[in-house]
């Protein structure tokens, strides 16, 4: 008997480029007005307003255009990681990469276990301040060697990286692309329910970086060295150091730009490529040795950083529909008539759901925000819960939805096919959301 195999990430997204086509002769086309809202700066939909409008399906032709729409407003993401991957391809031909890691796990021999809490960490921490998820894609090179060196499995990566960040943003008191425009547009104090929200985060954490331990030590193996690297490693002696200094030194300033400054993609980008060209010289690459390791780089990530490209295009033809406020619309109505649990509960599903067309969570309280707080005011549920289901349904999401172009980026640049990160994290995604749904009702009983 045949078993099923889960679709190639490019099937898969444009299998639901054409599902968001179809649906728009099906669905009717309606939407909700829309006003700028003065705490965030943003357009929101006015609560109650939702009308039909003309019909616009997409057309096969038009379905074939989005494509390279979604790509062009993806833009800024999909040159990052472009030239974050030319660039880390530089700096593993200097064999800087290798050595720094092997100089790390000879002073942590016999507690090299101890780099997966460590790392995962560092990701939940980015992740509850800032939302990190499209900047991993750049620094998977990085994890790969580190991860290999230590003999664990590829998807260990993925895990203490992206995996780690999900959950750190998920449950934090702080994020300001998830709490920060959720609390906004629910008109709630930033930081309030901080306090509530620490208390879930530090047990998410733990049991997310406790799952990923486990794994990892059980299906470790002896790591191999091939003589390639070897090579690069003789050719690069002596000058490790100097290049494994220049990558300290992009990545404290990628870290104060992006926190600090305010970072878009476009100066990373630029970062990178600073630090591409410094290791190759510093590297004795030579002009032409860094250049054809940035070849080498764009060739191998391209597929990588256009897969975010057609994740994009998926909420182009919806929008062109003009059926994405008649999903919210669908979905949300019948939340009113149910009991103050069983409605925030239904939240969460919605949240859920809606994940899967809305695939960023700033722009999914955008749209949700403004509907469910007044409807909280309704029927007696705390706006706080309101962003408490909103956090744990909708950032979880990201964890499984397969219109999560980062993650599928990730994934491909890892070898790694989605059914296999799927059986990986489904365990641990269902942990993690009983803890919400637990963080839900609770806050419900204790009136946060």
């Amino acid at each position: 008997m045949n078993t099923f195999r889960f679709p190639h990430p490019l099937v898969l997204l444009v299998g639901f480029i054409m599902l968001a086509a179809a649906l728009s002769y099906v669905l009717p086309a309606g939407q909700f007005a829309r006003q700028k809202n003065q705490a965030t700066g943003r357009e929101v939909v006015v609560p109650g307003s939702y009308q039909r409008v003309p019909a616009t399906p997409v057309s096969p032709l038009d379905m074939l255009v989005d494509i390279p729409k979604g790509m062009a407003d993806a833009a800024g993401v999909i040159f990052l990681i472009f030239l974050a991957g030319g660039a880390f391809t530089v700096l593993d031909q200097t064999g800087a990469l290798r050595h720094g890691v092997d100089w790390l796990l000879a002073r942590a021999h016999g507690r090299e276990v101890l780099v997966i809490p460590v790392v995962s960490l560092l990701f939940a921490t980015m992740g509850a301040l800032e939302n990190m998820g499209e900047e991993i894609v750049a620094l998977m090179p990085v994890l790969l060697v580190l991860t290999r060196r230590l003999g664990y499995p590829v998807i260990t990566a993925v895990a203490i990286s992206l995996g780690a960040a999900i959950v750190g943003a998920a449950f934090s008191p702080i994020n300001p692309f998830q709490v920060g425009v959720a609390q906004k547009l629910a008109q709630l104090p930033l930081l309030s329910g901080g306090g509530y929200r620490l208390a879930l985060l530090l047990p998410a954490v733990a049991l997310w970086i406790a799952g990923v331990m486990r794994h990892a030590i059980r299906h470790r193996v002896a790591p191999e060295i091939t003589t390639a690297e070897v090579a690069a490693d003789a050719r690069g002696a002596g000058r490790h150091g100097l290049v494994l200094l220049l990558l300290l030194v992009c990545f404290s300033i990628f870290g104060y730009g992006v926190v600090s400054l305010g970072w878009d993609f476009d100066q990373m980008g630029a970062l990178f490529f600073i630090l591409g060209v410094g290791a190759g010289l510093l590297g004795g690459l030579g002009l032409s040795g860094t250049a054809e390791g940035f070849v080498t780089g764009f060739r191998d990530i391209a597929f990588s950083a256009l897969l975010i490209g057609f994740a994009r295009a998926i909420f182009v033809v919806l929008e062109q529909g003009h059926i994405v406020d008649t999903i919210v619309q669908g979905l949300s109505a019948p939340l009113g008539h149910l009991p103050v649990t069983l409605s925030a509960l239904g939240m969460m599903v919605v949240q859920t759901a809606l994940h899967l067309p809305v695939p960023s969570v700033s722009g999914q309280a955008t749209l949700t925000m403004p509907l469910f707080a007044p409807l909280a005011d309704i029927i007696g549920l705390s706006r706080q819960v309101v962003v408490l289901a909103f956090q744990y349904a909708a950032g979880l999401c990201e964890l499984i939805t397969p219109t999560n172009g980062s993650l599928l980026a990730i994934l491909a640049i890892c070898k790694l096919r989605f059914d296999q990160w799927l059986r990986y994290v489904w365990p641990l995604y269902a942990m993690l959301l009983a803890l919400g749904v637990a963080g839900v009702v609770a806050g419900i009983w204790l009136g946060v």
